[in-house]
């Protein structure tokens, strides 16, 4: 066999390797890529070769590059370092999508010692990066023997959850979680992702309240290299990264007007542009949101757009507050038991019929993250096999109890604002726009009452 037929031979071996793979000379530019590197990246070879690397915007290069010495044009060449690095990182494609890869470089020397250039090859990590995602998920769904995907209850208010994530899980269609804060409208959005058509595909959250508006802003929709400063490298954002899956957004009410307007589009075309790009990203994401604000009262402030209410309640699922479902605290307390148990290393067997008085006793107006935080408090305060009253918070032993605000608000308000609906309804024969105008609220806070109350438009008007 000649050298020709040799380098015939050696380029379809090259050609036939799954990873990614490029030869990159002394001076940084691509002299030769294979097959697999062409479909990984969506460049063809007369693309790439005589182009410098840094086409390819690995993250992991932009930070050696900082770094580096100004006699070498690569970390890699550096005295002392050894010959072969290995990094996980985000290469940016052809169509300005970027790809998880796992890459190795490794330097290639001739028989005097003398750097040829530096071999690298791609290997797509994409599907480990949603199995990584969708191990985080399910490390958080223990104690399956009382609960529903990790959401714990029997009663009637939580069949009616169980019943609803079911059935959103079936549809494509947004879903929003409403419910006071601590009731488990994460877990709910979890739940969904697992039931749903979309559950091998990604499940990626954010909470809007966490982040001042520019950071929300490239959180969600990613930014380019250079778009403001601090951004060393482009930087996918969560709508990309939720491609194909279920983007949960939590706390949608805190969301500042002008991100409300790009997050209106995305919901519309299911395009958007990274912060500081002008090139277009379509995806395929399922919006799940959560809130415990009263959205239709933030809308009549001008603090929430009412298109994006619409757009987000298509199927709504309230979630009970913990005081409306007591019956569902012993089985609450069993699960905290067992799993602090395991995570304390602790035999606590259960707690003492007083213990279990005041629990049922308090109003819980943090709701079940208080009962989880007052169960950790007593795994502290405990030596003995049960829980007394004397290891649990002082507040929720407090003989004194208050009656919780919003039960008496709502037996105060409810009777009025259902009837005065209902005779707004009747009055306007149904028109629910009519109705809103009468009432001088909006006709979003119609439906969503009319839903609240369980008012049958047929019987109100046959009455």
């Amino acid at each position: 066999m000649n050298d020709h037929e040799m380098n015939i031979f050696w380029k379809k071996i090259v050609d036939t390797i799954n990873d990614g793979l490029m030869f990159i000379g002394p001076e940084g530019s691509i002299l030769m890529v294979n097959k697999a590197f062409e479909r990984l990246t969506g460049y063809t070879s007369k693309q790439a070769i005589g182009m410098s690397c840094d086409m390819l915007g690995c993250d992991a290069c932009e930070q050696t590059m900082q770094t580096r010495k100004e006699s070498v044009w690569c970390k890699l060449f550096e005295e002392g370092q050894d010959d072969m690095k290995k990094c996980r990182c985000l290469v940016k494609c052809r169509d300005g999508s970027f790809l998880p890869v796992l890459k190795n470089a490794s330097i290639l020397w001739d028989e005097n010692k003398t750097a040829l250039g530096v071999v690298e090859t791609l290997t797509d990590i994409s599907e480990l990066t949603k199995l990584d995602e969708k191990i985080h998920i399910l490390s958080r769904q223990c104690d399956r023997e009382n609960d529903f995907l990790g959401l714990v209850g029997k009663s009637p208010e939580m069949q009616n959850v169980f019943d609803m994530i079911r059935k959103a899980a079936e549809s494509k269609a947004p879903v929003i979680i409403l419910g006071e804060s601590g009731t488990g409208k994460e877990l709910v959005a979890n739940a969904i992702h697992l039931c749903g058509a979309r559950k091998q595909g990604p499940f990626i959250q954010l909470n809007c309240a966490a982040l001042n508006e520019s950071v929300l802003e490239s959180e969600l929709f990613g930014h380019a290299k250079g778009a403001f400063t601090g951004a060393y490298s482009n930087r996918i954002g969560r709508f990309e990264a939720a491609n194909q899956g279920d983007f949960f957004l939590d706390e949608i009410g805190d969301i500042p007007l002008s991100i409300q307007t790009k997050l209106l589009r995305v919901l519309e075309s299911g395009q958007f542009e990274r912060v500081g790009d002008i090139s277009s990203i379509k995806v395929d994401v399922r919006i799940i949101t959560a809130t415990n604000r009263d959205l239709d009262e933030l809308i009549e402030k001008n603090e929430f757009r009412q298109d994006l209410l619409f757009r987000i309640n298509v199927i709504p699922i309230h979630l009970p507050p913990l005081r409306e479902r007591k019956e569902d605290i012993p089985l609450l307390i069993s699960s905290f038991i067992r799993r602090l148990n395991i995570k304390t290393g602790k035999k606590i067997t259960g707690v003492s019929h007083d213990a279990m008085e005041a629990f049922m006793e308090y109003h819980w107006p943090g709701n079940i993250r208080e009962l989880k935080n007052a169960m950790e408090y007593s795994f502290v305060t405990t030596e003995g096999p049960a829980i007394q009253p004397n290891h649990l918070p002082k507040k929720i032993t407090t003989p004194k109890r208050r009656s919780p605000p919003p039960t008496v608000a709502k037996e105060e308000v409810m009777p009025d604002e259902k009837s005065q609906l209902i005779q707004a309804l009747k009055q306007t024969k149904g028109n629910q726009s009519k109705a809103a105008k009468l009432l001088n609220i909006n006709r979003v806070t119609v439906w969503n009452r009319m839903k609240k109350y369980g008012i049958d438009l047929k019987k109100v008007l046959s009455v």
